[in-house]
């Protein structure tokens, strides 16, 4: 995984390098398969290797799987209770996913807002299935009340403080990449209702929400993108691509839909010095939009990025 953040938001990160919470003590259990996943897993590259000089957490939190759903075709939804008080993150991180008598380590986004969390301690991520152990241990064989262990890293966020300069968003999300970008719009709705409800806190600008995926049915998450949508029509929008559409496309997706990919002109038309930038898909169109935005002048401090293998 390479990442790279804006300074602006450096000092959030400072703060998880160096008040990152003690690692306690865990259930015998917890630490065995802990240790063992990190030994194997180094067999061959893997989440752990890719991240291994990227900012974690230290602690391990135990979580009971609570809500499985299918979310497309290929992609399954957990929800997962975590109550560990220590366990906390920033929109837009992932989890080191640790499952017992599975040797690899996985690595997953958080696609839920950390709101969620402080309100009812549950977490979401969405796992497309891939003919990789954890992967296919969430497709094949989890199961309500399963058991595994969570850590949070990443440097990929979005967690302004209440008197930092007001910014816009475009999030620019290929596939499965919609999962960090998701978080970090729905942390983005939190802090609007939070100003309108309270008149105070972090002044949110707007967000623009770029996603392209195969053809619809894998465009995930639609109903949720689209309820923020509707909620905020002045703050939030989206722009839903296709690239290869089969079927006829329902009428309540009508007006979101480009068949076609995320253009060029598309992301020029939204650079500003207000703007940030956050990019997650597949490394071919990471690196080719990070590109472009450098080569139309974006600071390079405004242009945040992550690749998923």
């Amino acid at each position: 995984m390479v990442v790279v953040i804006p300074r602006l938001l450096r000092g959030s990160l400072g703060t998880i390098c160096t008040q990152a919470a003690p690692l306690r003590s865990t259930p015998s259990a917890l630490r065995y398969f802990t240790r063992s996943s990190v030994m194997k897993s180094k067999r061959r590259p893997d989440h752990l290797e890719r991240t291994a000089d990227v900012v974690r957490q230290e602690v391990v939190s135990a979580a009971k799987v609570c809500g499985v759903a299918s979310e497309s075709p290929s992609v399954k939804r957990l929800r997962l209770l975590v109550t560990d008080k220590d366990f906390s993150f920033k929109a837009g991180q992932w989890v080191d996913f640790f499952i017992p008598g599975v040797s690899v380590v996985g690595g997953f986004s958080i696609c839920s807002s950390p709101r969620l969390l402080e309100q009812e301690r549950m977490i979401e991520l969405a796992v497309k299935h891939a003919n990789h152990p954890p992967a296919l241990w969430i497709h094949n064989q989890c199961t309500l009340d399963s058991e595994v262990a969570v850590r949070v890293g990443g440097e990929f966020f979005f967690d302004p403080q209440p008197t930092d300069a007001s910014r816009n968003l475009v999030l620019i999300a290929g596939g499965v990449g919609i999962n960090p970008l998701l978080s970090i719009l729905r942390h983005a709705a939190d802090l609007l209702r939070e100003r309108a409800s309270k008149g105070q806190g972090y002044e949110m600008g707007t967000v623009r929400l770029l996603y392209s995926a195969k053809d619809t049915s894998e465009l995930l998450f639609k109903k949720n993108i689209l309820d923020l949508v509707n909620e905020f029509p002045e703050k939030i929008a989206c722009s839903l691509h296709v690239t290869k559409q089969t079927t006829q496309i329902t009428a309540d997706l009508r007006p979101y839909i480009t068949e076609g990919g995320i253009t060029q002109k598309e992301i020029r038309d939204h650079i500003s010095k207000e703007t940030l930038f956050y990019i997650c898909g597949p490394p071919p169109m990471t690196d080719f939009f990070s590109k472009e935005l450098e080569s139309s002048h974006v600071p390079r401090e405004h242009i945040c990025f992550e690749k998923w293998w």
